[in-house]
């Protein structure tokens, strides 16, 4: 299969699942009333369809578009098909933001957590670059991604430790374990600028890291700036997702598994790979969004725990593979 169809038939996998998104839940009335009362947007039906599916739907597509792409830049960046978001700790300070946010009494059903945890994004790779240096190794920023993500993890279960709410706490629980329920236009418009800045960071990074896979002597003399390189990579990534974990929760192993599973049918240039990845990412996540809402309806099973079921076995075959290969 081409590059070219490839793409296409990843973008009607994404329009097939963002409709069945639309269509699957308690409140339907068979496809073609749904489609007629989305379309109309009239009566309770319409409402629940306009007013919560369809900012599911979309807040679906642009996480999975979010994690896939960061997940392939970082991969191609860093060298290692093992490097996911979560490796260099964004999710980490995103969540921490939030967790604050929830525990000093803010609803998790507006928009003041979202905010929150996108400072607390921006914290975290501020706090990154100044550990990993400008144009340092990429060792540096792994090690810096988990040092703030350790850090990170521990001042979120202090908050936890310490809290006096347990309606916070439950709370606080919840929503680390990632979901697109209850989501709002509001957290749509509120995510969709940061996240729109950091993908076209991220695709603009993409021929310079093709450059980058022949090695960082063979890249710098090729024209390519290491520093300014990390720079994109890093606050790209920052920002789609950063925005990402603020609105949605922690939801992990997505831009690990989704490059792993497309890099064989595009091969191993980073530039055709990461609108792939980002396209793949949005199925992944649609898909795993509509699971949770079939396989257990009355218990609301979390989206994280979906695509940690998953991504945990695709982690351990792909260190197994690597351990073996050597």
């Amino acid at each position: 299969m081409s590059r070219a169809s490839l793409l296409l038939s990843l973008a009607a996998l994404v329009a097939v699942l963002a409709l069945a998104s639309l269509l699957i839940g308690p409140a339907g009335a068979g496809p073609v009333a749904s489609l007629k009362a989305l379309w109309a947007g009239e009566g309770p039906l319409g409402i629940v369809l306009r007013e919560i599916r369809a900012p599911r739907a979309v807040l679906g597509v642009m996480l999975g578009v979010s994690l896939g792409l960061s997940g392939a830049a970082l991969q191609g960046y860093l060298r290692n098909p093992l490097a996911e978001p979560g490796l260099i700790g964004i999710s980490a300070a995103a969540a921490l933001g939030a967790v604050i946010a929830i525990q000093a009494g803010v609803s998790t059903l507006g928009l003041g957590v979202p905010a929150a945890g996108l400072a607390g994004a921006l914290g975290g790779v501020g706090l990154i670059l100044l550990l990993a240096g400008r144009g340092g190794s990429g060792l540096g920023l792994i090690l810096g991604g988990i040092a703030v993500s350790a850090l990170a993890g521990a001042l979120t279960a202090l908050v936890l430790n310490l809290s006096p709410n347990p309606f916070a706490a439950y709370d606080i629980m919840f929503w680390t374990m990632g979901s697109l329920a209850d989501r709002s236009w509001g957290h749509v418009l509120t995510a969709l600028p940061l996240m729109g800045l950091g993908w076209a960071v991220l695709l603009w990074a993409g021929r310079d890291l093709d450059a980058l896979s022949l090695g960082e002597e063979a890249a710098a003399s090729m024209g390519v700036d290491l520093a300014a390189l990390q720079l994109k990579v890093v606050l790209g990534a920052a920002a789609a997702v950063g925005a990402a974990t603020a609105v949605a929760g922690a939801v992990g192993f997505v831009g690990l598994v989704v490059p792993h599973l497309l890099r064989g049918a595009v091969g191993a240039m980073p530039s055709r790979l990461l609108p792939a990845a980002a396209l793949g990412g949005a199925a992944l996540v649609l898909t795993a969004d509509i699971a949770v809402r079939l396989i257990m309806p009355e218990r609301d099973l979390k989206l994280g725990v979906m695509m940690a079921l998953v991504g945990a076995p695709v982690f351990l075959h792909l260190i197994w593979r690597t351990q073996v290969g050597k």
